[in-house]
């Protein structure tokens, strides 16, 4: 089961990533998703991997981190959470709301598209 995890809840899931390791939030949106809209790293370690080239760079992820998925509304982000759980991945979440949500829970100077 893949965990659900609302951006207001992120900083605790973030807490029960293995302490040798730092935890990742994997934004799969496209590059012109990310001109419009980005979130801050704070305590975790952000990754841009669009969606669409997520196959061809499956190496760059270690599977043993904590990987939080984040797209835009959620969607996206929980089919790549989906795919990595399958590949292996142990410890993956879908960031609920994606990065509307954020900007609406955690940070409103992010822009909402």
């Amino acid at each position: 089961m893949i965990a659900q995890i609302r951006p207001s809840e992120l900083s605790a899931w973030l807490q029960t990533a293995r302490a040798d390791s730092t935890p990742v939030v994997l934004d799969v949106r496209e590059a012109a998703e990310l001109c419009l809209a980005s979130v801050k790293s704070d305590g975790f370690l952000l990754l841009t991997i669009p969606m669409s080239q997520l196959v061809a760079r499956l190496d760059e992820l270690d599977p043993q981190q904590a990987i939080a998925c984040l797209c835009h509304h959620g969607g996206r982000s929980m089919q790549v959470a989906a795919f990595l759980q399958s590949r292996g991945f142990s410890h993956v979440a879908n960031i609920v709301g994606g990065i509307n949500a954020w900007s609406g829970e955690l940070d409103s100077s992010v822009p909402r598209y």
